[in-house]
């Protein structure tokens, strides 16, 4: 299946440590790499080892950082025709510590560089193309205008990202098919668990609302289907975390591929914690299978 993210990439300086280090100390990093990062790029390279056709739609400055992000996604088999290039601005770069000791990371994330813009998809993006189109929840104004310019297309499924809060990004639920809340968000909207945010979100949008999942870390994952039931799966049990770095965006392309595939609700919440689990234990998301 021929699918398109719309979304951001990064380049990821990740540092490997003991352990997450007090404040105003200084510690020994036990190894560094430089890799290309970015929820969207991240889900659309599973994906690809999937056996998908993978299109990315987002920003990249003239820079020689952005230069190796495409050489990293082109190496995946990803499609760039829909990359806005601008003169203006810096690569997003995120700086993570990733403890050795409990598997956590912590993210300082650098942005200046404009964010993708809806009469850019609008022109150079053929809905037609593509049979599933998958959102980064980012700047609302402009996912209305792509999901609402998409609603109704024939042959076309969409699913949208929700990691973080942002202003008005909650009147778009009811445009896509696939809603994919991270337990950040949800702990952001006063919802401790999933359960609540799940049920919370269907008694909102009401009969004709989207799927719904939720995942939440080594708690598992949960979905509420369209008939109002509630479904969890646990998490994968490994010997060691070694890398929790996209797990989420890992877990995202698992249910995408499950629901493609025609799996049940149940199904894809059961093999995006697998897919999830795996990824944790081990580096990258590079040589993630089924």
């Amino acid at each position: 299946m021929k699918i398109l993210g719309v979304g951001i990439a990064t380049l990821d300086i990740i540092n490997r440590v003991e352990c997450y280090p007090l404040e105003d100390s200084e510690v020994r990093v036990l190894s560094q790499r430089r890799s290309r990062g970015g929820n969207a790029t991240n889900t659309l390279t599973v994906l690809s080892q999937l056996g998908h056709d993978c299109a990315w739609a987002g920003v990249l400055p003239q820079s020689p950082d952005a230069a190796f992000i495409e050489e990293v996604l082109r190496g995946q088999q990803i499609d760039l025709r829909h990359v806005r290039h601008l003169t203006a601005g810096k690569l997003p770069t995120s700086y993570i510590t990733l403890s050795e000791e409990s598997g956590s990371r912590t993210i300082m994330h650098l942005r200046d560089l404009p964010e993708y813009r809806a009469e850019w998809f609008l022109e150079d993006v053929d809905p037609g193309e593509f049979q599933w189109i998958h959102f980064e929840g980012r700047n609302p104004d402009e996912l209305e205008v792509m999901l609402s310019t998409l609603s109704g297309s024939e042959g076309l499924r969409m699913s949208v990202e929700i990691e973080k809060p942002r202003p008005g990004i909650e009147a778009l639920f009811h445009l896509p098919e696939v809603l994919l809340f991270s337990r950040h968000y949800a702990l952001s909207s006063g919802c401790g668990n999933a359960e609540s945010l799940l049920t919370g979100v269907a008694q909102q949008l009401g009969e004709q609302r989207p799927l719904l999942f939720c995942a939440w870390g080594d708690q598992g994952a949960w979905a509420l289907d369209r008939h109002g039931e509630l479904l969890h799966a646990p998490a994968l049990r490994i010997p060691t975390v070694v890398d929790s770095i996209a797990a989420g965006d890992v877990f995202n392309a698992a249910v995408i591929h499950a629901l493609i595939q025609a799996a049940t609700p149940m199904e894809a919440l059961e093999q995006g914690c697998r897919l999830a689990g795996q990824k944790c234990g081990m580096e990258g998301v590079e040589d993630i299978f089924l």
